[in-house]
């Protein structure tokens, strides 16, 4: 042994590495080296594992010969590199230091994923096979794999799971599987430390806008390996949650609440589904030319900086308000669901309510920026701000509607004079009629499924959560707990 200082966290001794003997280093701070090569075991090393005395370290690097695992906007590729042992101390040393190492890093050790092969292109089975599960194993983390049978599943199995015999659940699938697990940890009746399991995503869906914000914060692509990365290095992001109130029954939300336009593209598009995913260009299309605005009214909390937006309630409209706050007590029975957290406590009546009253033609409230992986709906949208990001159009010629949609790309939407955006930390919709058509509602989607539908509207007779009438939103900041890139 060259030298050697265990105290330090400091390994140096002398090894063989493509069948030349060199010197390995293991540094504090976590630079493994030897031979003209580097490897940063926070950012780049998985796992490893011994055979005989080698150890055998399994990494992701950048560039080199082969083929790209991560695709082409980033080349990383799976590597093993072998480092050969000349004493078995030597070895015991080493193995040591580096699992102390990675486990100082508070990686997951043990994840429940569930696997949705409904969604999307039906593809979550041969992404979870080809991209995930070879990852999970180089890293060496057990995980237990559950299949969603039905809507609905992944919530009722999070209800009754174990959360003592995990570090994470992980989804494979769109949003709506995340949107499951949230809403079965917040009805456990010990929600209040179930909710602090970190949560995963990877994208196997249509829509996949949360995890497409959590990698596009960090300037990486959005891909299963990527998203399977980022939880295995065990980095993590608080997430604000909606909760979304009529009466007793209660919705909780981390995506996206829609009525009008958006809603109406993204619910009645699925007559379409057969077009995969052009049925949403196409059915977008129908809709801006045959517009629909519908009446209604909106009531919210301004966050600072956007006070100007809206006017004063007038009475009917503070009589709403001082309803809910006093209707909303922390403590009352849950009648419709069985529910342990039924969100913040807000004193309603003692905020800055403002009102705007429609018609509109849209009303889109975003938590996090991306609403899909080509919809940058809400660009200054934060994860746990205590803010929904409202993008509200009331008015808008039909052409200037169409250039508008083009660029929900880029997010330059919001930069049209017929768009207002602002930032809301509570939010009061009350939905209206179709205008020219009093007969006929709309449709109210949130997280991508239908909470309520208006009589008349696509489906009515499907049987929703809540009624097409007045629903308050509430938010907790930072309440629950994302696997995000660092």
């Amino acid at each position: 042994m060259e030298k050697m200082k265990i105290g330090e966290s400091i390994l140096s001794d002398q090894v063989r590495a493509n069948s030349d003997i060199t010197t390995a280093t293991l540094s504090a701070g976590g630079q493994l080296g030897w031979a003209g090569r580097r490897l940063d075991v926070e950012r780049e090393v998985l796992g490893f594992s011994v055979v005989g005395n080698r150890i055998n370290i399994r990494a992701l690097i950048e560039g080199g010969a082969g083929a790209c695992f991560f695709g082409a906007k980033r080349s990383l590729i799976r590597k093993t590199f072998t480092l050969e042992f000349l004493s078995n101390d030597s070895l015991r040393l080493w193995t040591q230091n580096l699992q102390e190492y990675l486990d100082s890093l508070g990686r997951p050790k043990r994840l429940f994923i569930f696997v949705n092969p409904f969604g999307g292109k039906k593809s979550a089975l041969r992404i979870f096979s080809n991209d995930v599960r070879p990852l999970l194993d180089d890293a060496n983390i057990d995980y237990t794999v559950k299949e969603t049978e039905h809507q609905l599943h992944a919530k009722e199995v999070v209800r009754s799971l174990d959360i003592a015999k995990y570090d994470g659940i992980v989804c494979v699938s769109g949003d709506g599987i995340l949107v499951e697990v949230i809403n079965g940890l917040l009805t456990r009746d010990d929600w209040h430390d179930a909710i602090k399991m970190p949560l995963g995503a990877v994208p196997a869906g249509t829509g996949n806008g949360m995890v497409k914000s959590l990698l596009d914060s960090c300037s990486e692509p959005c891909t299963a390996s990527n998203a399977t990365l980022s939880i295995i290095r065990g980095n993590k992001r608080s997430l604000d949650v909606a909760t979304i109130s009529q009466g007793d029954t209660k919705f909780f939300s981390i995506l996206m609440l829609a009525w009008g336009l958006v809603a109406d593209i993204d619910i009645e598009s699925e007559k379409y589904r057969w077009m995969g995913s052009a049925r949403i260009d196409f059915y977008a299309l129908r809709r801006i030319l045959g517009l629909r605005k519908y009446n209604g009214t909106i009531l919210f909390v301004p966050a600072p900086g956007y006070e100007s937006f809206g006017e004063p309630l007038g009475l009917e409209d503070e009589i709403i308000v001082q309803e809910e706050s006093e209707m909303k007590s922390v403590d009352a029975p849950i009648k419709n669901l069985d529910c342990s957290y039924q969100g913040p406590k807000v004193d309603a009546k003692s905020l800055n309510w403002r009102k705007v009253g429609g018609p509109f033609a849209s009303i889109w409230l975003q938590n996090v920026p991306w609403g899909g992986e080509d919809s940058l709906a809400a660009p200054n949208a934060e994860f746990a701000d205590g803010c929904l990001d409202l993008i509200m159009v009331k008015d808008c010629p039909k052409l200037a509607l169409l250039k508008l949609m083009s660029k929900l790309n880029n997010g330059d939407h919001i930069k049209s004079p017929h768009v207002s955006y602002l930032k809301v930390k509570a939010f009061i919709l009350q939905p209206g009629q179709q205008i020219g058509d009093p007969a006929t509602g709309g449709i109210i989607d949130v997280d991508g499924e239908v909470l309520a539908r208006g009589k008349g509207a696509f489906q009515y007779e499907k049987k929703t959560l809540m009624s097409y009438d007045k629903l308050f939103i509430k938010m907790d900041q930072g309440l629950a707990t994302l696997f995000a890139p660092k």
